[in-house]
């Protein structure tokens, strides 16, 4: 599956547009991840347990967009955006969205 950021495609030809496709995720800390980021904090320094916890949230949601970018036919997924939000006291929202498209 094609993907990009810009809503054409540098040698192809968009001839058909499918609509929204979209993949999302939820994912909350892990108590034994947030106790060894609280110690981080003290000391400074990336927050891996976290930094790992939201690759995997993004790589989900991607796919899921990808999924419902297949189930329609698509090509390619144009004009794509990624969003996080957080949900509840713990816990965030991935979202990966765009155009699913038909090229030549």
């Amino acid at each position: 599956m094609l993907i990009a950021t810009t809503d054409t495609l540098v040698g192809y030809e968009v001839i058909e547009s499918l609509g929204l496709v979209r993949g999302a995720t939820v994912r909350a800390k892990h108590l034994g991840t947030d106790i060894v980021a609280s110690l981080k904090q003290i000391v400074g320094g990336e927050l891996t347990g976290y930094s790992s916890l939201l690759a995997g949230a993004r790589e989900q949601a991607l796919d899921r967009m990808c999924e419902d970018a297949r189930a329609k036919g698509a090509d390619a997924v144009v004009g794509f955006r990624m969003e996080t939000s957080s949900i509840a006291k713990g816990a965030s929202e991935i979202v990966a969205y765009g155009t699913a498209v038909k090229l030549r």
